[in-house]
C-alpha cells in the first residue's frame, strides 16, 4: 500500500481535480489518498472566523454566501452528469448549513476550528463524487474516525493505529481510500487540527500506522531543489535525501515540507517521495534513511531572523551563565536556531520575536545586550561530517565577499549555517550555487 497526499493547489480548480483523479486512477495496487482543502478555501474560512471573532456577523454571512457560490460554480464545471451534480450539491449544501449553524454560536477557538475543518471535508467529497462518476470503486473515510491528538496536541499514535487496524478490514473491497488531511479530533472528541505540517503530517502518520510501502507527497514543484528557484536560476531537483537532510532543509526554509511532518515515516523507515502533479512523470525527490556519503545536496534560506548578543565579564569561567540565558528563552517558549559562544559572550538567533521585549528585559540583567534584526540564515545541507575535508572551506570561500555575522558548524553532521543581513540573501544564494553545484 502507498499513501498519496495532494495539496491545495493540486485540487485548486475543477481541471486540477480532474487531473488528480486521472492520476489516482492510474495508480497500481492499493492507495490511501490524503487531500488538503482546495487552494484559497482555508483562507476564506479563516476570514469568516475572523469576522465572527470581531462580532461582524453580517460580514461573516456575506463571506459564507460568497464561498458557497464559488463551490456551486465548481460543481457545475466539474461533473458531466446531473446525478453527480445533484449529489455533490446536496453534500455541499449540508456542509454550508453546518458552517452557518456554527457561525451562530458564540465565537471560540473551538468554533473556528470546526469552521476551518470544512475545507478538507468539501475537497474530499468533491473528489469522491468525481471518481464515482468515473465508475471507480472508491471509499471515503472520515479522518474523524481515526485521527486523534492527545492532551498535548500531539498525534495519539496508539489510538490512530488501533482505529485504522479496526477500520481497514471493512475497506478490503476498495483499492482507493480517500481521507482528509490536517483535521482530527482532540482528546475531548472536539474537532481540531494537526497544526505542524498539516496534510503532509497526516500522510506520514497514516503511512506509519498502516506500514505503507511509501508515502508520496504531490505538490506543484518536481521535488526539493538544490536552491531556492525564486532567487536562483537553473536550480535542479535533488534526487535523493536522507531524512535528516530533508528535515534540515525544511527547517531552514525549503517550504515544500514542514520539518516535523515526515518524522513518523522516518521512525518507521518508510520512504517519502516528493512529486509534481503538473509533471507526474518527473522523478522528484526520494527521502529515506540512505545517506550519500561526501556530498553537498542543497542550500536553503530562513528569513525574519533576529540575532541577540549577550556580553558579560561574569560569563568568564562561570558555569551557570548559559543556563541562565537559556532559561529566559524557555520561560517565553521561544526556540533558538543558532548559537555561538566566546569567553565573555554568547550570540544566538530566534525567528519568533513575539516576546522579544520581555526577553531583552531579562537578558539585560545578565549583561550588555545588542540586537540585529532583518537577518537571514543561509544553510548548506549534505553529508558534512567534520571528517569530510574541505566542505566548510568551499562554503566559506563562496561567501568571501559577504559579511557573515555568525557561523554554526558541528552541531549537526548535515548542515553548516551562516547568518547574514537580509540585503545579501539573493547574492549569497547565487554565489553558493555557483561554487557548490
Amino acid at each position: 500500500m502507498k499513501v498519496q497526499k495532494f495539496g491545495g493547489t493540486s485540487v485548486g480548480s475543477p481541471q486540477r481535480i480532474r487531473d488528480v483523479a486521472s492520476l489516482i486512477s492510474s495508480f497500481e495496487g492499493r492507495n490511501f489518498i490524503v487531500l488538503s482543502a482546495m487552494s484559497g478555501t482555508t483562507n476564506s474560512l479563516l476570514e469568516i472566523s475572523a469576522a465572527l471573532k470581531a462580532g461582524d456577523s453580517e460580514k461573516a454571512a456575506s463571506l459564507i454566501d460568497c464561498l458557497e457560490k464559488k463551490y456551486e460554480k465548481v460543481v457545475s464545471e466539474l461533473y458531466s452528469t446531473e446525478k453527480a451534480r445533484t449529489e455533490s450539491s446536496r453534500i455541499l449544501s449540508a456542509i454550508f448549513r453546518k458552517i452557518r449553524m456554527v457561525a451562530k454560536q458564540p465565537y471560540s477557538i473551538r468554533t473556528e476550528k470546526e469552521i476551518v475543518a470544512q475545507g478538507e471535508i468539501m475537497s474530499t467529497n468533491l473528489m469522491h463524487q468525481f471518481l464515482l462518476e468515473e465508475g471507480k470503486k472508491v471509499a471515503l473515510l472520515s479522518a474523524f474516525e481515526f485521527m486523534k491528538i492527545d492532551e498535548n496536541g500531539e498525534p495519539d499514535f496508539k489510538s490512530i493505529r488501533e482505529s485504522l487496524n479496526r477500520l481497514m478490514p471493512g475497506l478490503n473491497g476498495y483499492d482507493t481510500i480517500i481521507t482528509q488531511g490536517f483535521i482530527c479530533l482532540n482528546r475531548n472528541g472536539e474537532i481540531d487540527n494537526l497544526l505542524r505540517g498539516g496534510s503532509d503530517y497526516t500522510a506520514s502518520i497514516i503511512g506509519a500506522a498502516v506500514k505503507a510501502d511509501e508515502v508520496d507527497i504531490w505538490t506543484d514543484i518536481d521535488g526539493m531543489h538544490n536552491n531556492d528557484p525564486r532567487f536562483v536560476e537553473d536550480t535542479l531537483p535533488v534526487h535523493n535525501l536522507h531524512f535528516e537532510e530533508a528535515a534540515e532543509l525544511a527547517y531552514f526554509g525549503a517550504k515544500i515540507l514542514h520539518p516535523t511532518c515526515i518524522l513518523p515515516a522516518k521512525l518507521n523507515n518508510i520512504p517519502v517521495r516528493l512529486l509534481n502533479t503538473m509533471e507526474p512523470e518527473a522523478e522528484g525527490t526520494l527521502i529515506n534513511n540512505d545517506l550519500e556519503r561526501g556530498s553537498i545536496k542543497a542550500v536553503a534560506a530562513k528569513d525574519n531572523i533576529t540575532a541577540i548578543k549577550i556580553k558579560s565579564s561574569r560569563m568568564l569561567l562561570a558555569y551557570g551563565f548559559l543556563k541562565n540565558v537559556f532559561e529566559v528563552f524557555e520561560k517565553y517558549k521561544t526556540p533558538i536556531d543558532m548559537i555561538a559562544t566566546s569567553e565573555v559572550g554568547v550570540s544566538l538567533t530566534i525567528d519568533d520575536d513575539s516576546h522579544l521585549t520581555e526577553i531583552l528585559d531579562e537578558l539585560e540583567k545578565l549583561g550588555t545586550v545588542t540586537l540585529d534584526r532583518n537577518m537571514v540564515i543561509i544553510c548548506v545541507v549534505g553529508d558534512l561530517e567534520w571528517q569530510n575535508k574541505g566542505f566548510e572551506a568551499r562554503a566559506l570561500d563562496a561567501l568571501r565577499n559577504i559579511p557573515v555575522r555568525m557561523i554554526s558548524y558541528g552541531g549537526s553532521n548535515y548542515n553548516i549555517s551562516f547568518l547574514i543581513d537580509k540585503s545579501n540573501k539573493t547574492k549569497a544564494l547565487r554565489l553558493l550555487s555557483y561554487h557548490l553545484f
